[in-house]
């Protein structure tokens, strides 16, 4: 097998490869990616493909058009994605473990992390794996009972051969819409998690309930804030409740970490797919009130004269951004908000960040604009919101990031952010954006963010 990229998972794949005895070449676009290998994986420097390959393991960014896939049509070799090798090497073993799969443009990670915290709360041998950072492979190999498996809408296009216990479709909205070929196709990339024994979706938003009604799971279970059904968890008299699974009451809702409409949809999704394993009802609520949602998901990010610095890198779309505007709408109503957006847009129509603005014009004291795709967010910002301040930040370098001549745009938008708020305001990195124009990725764009409100505590 050939491993196209070098990356965690990639490597995580080759090692997986190798233990089961097969042969295995990896190859990166960077040749100092190939330089440290694990013993027994060989790098591949040649064209095309190595003689003999029949299957091919690609990073998950690869896109269907990359002239790999085709080289690798072309021979005849199948092409799938690390997660896709992870089901087939467990179905190989004497007990594979149960897959829970949850996706979504916005709560994918959170909703991830409730749901590992609910089974090993419940004294299940459980672990969040996927794109959450940790290898599918690696969960498989180190034998796990149950994985909460975080999967993008990349690793799902490659992962055709998967079919989870249970799945959870969270929402749907554009994003990725140039790797996907437009909506439609970004959309049944994410129907591809419903394919199991129970799906599961969340029904107010309309796209994951369409997906929710074509599914071919046997039996289909759908979330919501509002009243459940029958076939359903919701909220109802302030508490979030199962009458999918018989389960009754969870919890209350206003006792939800992180609190706010997005985080009861998470831990609402989360519980669906821990009953559909079996968790008892009771087991669910105390993890619930206790949990630490992971960084750069509307972390603090330090505060300066008053303001208060909110970092969401985590937002990469629209959809993210809205709930992270609504959410301190919902805990600080009073509070004004100075937002720091932009990025790589990823194929998404700049008006939606207009008309996100726009939304929220009321509580927006003024808009900070980063990012290779800045240009197009400023115009339909002087279209959308002509009244609101907006900073463009126009250092950093645009393209590829090259960590030899990046220039971090942080400093300057924070300072520029600073200026435009007032004592009791909000400072908000939700970028609505990807991050690779100018940080390694998003993580790393929070972490600047946060460096440069430190700076401003400095005097700087």
């Amino acid at each position: 097998m050939l491993v196209a990229g070098a990356g965690i998972s990639g490597l995580a794949a080759a090692v997986a490869l190798r233990d089961a005895g097969t042969p295995v070449f990896v190859s990166d676009d960077r040749p100092s990616a190939l330089a440290e290998l694990p013993d027994g994986v060989r790098a591949w420097t040649g064209t095309g493909l190595p003689d003999g390959v029949t299957t091919v393991v690609t990073s998950p960014g690869r896109r269907p058009d990359h002239p790999l896939v085709a080289e690798a049509a072309a021979a005849g070799a199948e092409v799938i994605g690390e997660p896709e090798l992870a089901w087939r090497l467990g179905a190989l073993g004497g007990k594979p473990p149960a897959w829970l799969v949850i996706t979504g443009t916005n709560g994918k990670t959170t909703t991830t992390e409730m749901l590992a915290a609910i089974l090993q709360g419940a004294g299940l041998d459980s672990v969040a794996c996927g794109n959450i950072g940790y290898p599918v492979v690696s969960a498989v190999a180190a034998g796990h009972e149950v994985l909460a498996v975080e999967l993008s809408s990349f690793q799902l296009h490659w992962s055709p051969s998967v079919r989870p216990l249970a799945g959870v479709v969270l929402n749907v909205a554009d994003d990725h819409l140039d790797w996907h070929g437009g909506a439609d196709g970004y959309a049944a990339a994410k129907a591809a998690a419903l394919v199991g024994d129970v799906a599961v979706a969340g029904v107010d938003d309309p796209v994951a309930a369409r997906l929710l009604a074509a599914a071919p799971a046997p039996r289909r279970i759908g979330v919501t804030l509002g009243e459940p059904g029958p076939d359903q968890l919701g909220v109802s008299g302030g508490m979030l409740v199962d009458r999918a699974f018989g389960g009754g009451e969870l919890v209350a809702a206003d006792a939800v970490v992180p609190p706010g409409p997005p985080g009861i949809t998470d831990a609402l999704a989360a519980a669906a797919l821990a009953r559909a394993y079996g968790v008892a009802a009771e087991r669910i609520g105390t993890v619930l009130t206790s949990f630490t949602p992971g960084p750069h998901r509307s972390a603090p990010a330090g505060a300066h004269a008053g303001v208060d610095y909110l970092d969401d890198s985590k937002a990469t779309n629209p959809h993210a951004a809205a709930a992270a505007l609504a959410a301190i709408g919902a805990r600080r109503p009073d509070a004004r908000v100075v937002w720091v957006v932009g990025g790589l847009l990823k194929g998404v129509a700049p008006d939606a960040l207009g008309e996100l603005a726009a939304a929220h014009a009321t509580q927006l004291a003024g808009i900070v604009v980063i990012g290779t795709d800045r240009a197009p967010i400023v115009e339909t910002l002087a279209r959308h919101t002509p009244d609101l301040p907006v900073a463009e930040v126009q250092q950093g370098h645009d393209g590829a990031m090259v960590p030899s001549d990046q220039q971090n745009p942080m400093p300057e938008a924070v300072r520029r952010a600073a200026s435009i708020a007032r004592p009791g305001d909000v400072v908000l990195l939700a970028p609505a954006a990807a991050s690779m124009d100018q940080f390694r990725d998003y993580a790393h764009r929070g972490d600047a963010f946060a460096a440069a409100v430190a700076a401003l505590d400095g005097g700087r």
